[in-house]
């Protein structure tokens, strides 16, 4: 499972090859209980040059943690012990 990540958590690619557990935290347009409960665990492979959150998760990871249709939402995250 692999994401991109945004300015905000690349940090100049400290964090490039880590890895991170994330969860779907809430919705953010509008599709009612988008969150499926669980969490994937993911590699930060790359930076997401203009992205506009924080992550693009491939979307094998998204249909872990959301339903499809939600297309954007919050995720919780942390580092990967």
């Amino acid at each position: 499972m692999i994401v991109v990540a945004s300015d905000a958590l690349w940090k100049n690619g400290e964090v490039c090859g880590k890895k991170f557990t994330m969860k779907c935290a809430e919705p953010r347009n509008g599709i009612p209980h988008p969150c499926t409960g669980k969490s994937v665990t993911i590699k930060v492979i790359d930076q997401c040059l203009g992205c506009p959150s924080t992550t693009d998760l491939s979307r094998e990871a998204f249909k872990i943690i959301a339903k499809p249709i939600a297309g954007i939402i919050n995720i919780d995250y942390k580092k990967y012990a």
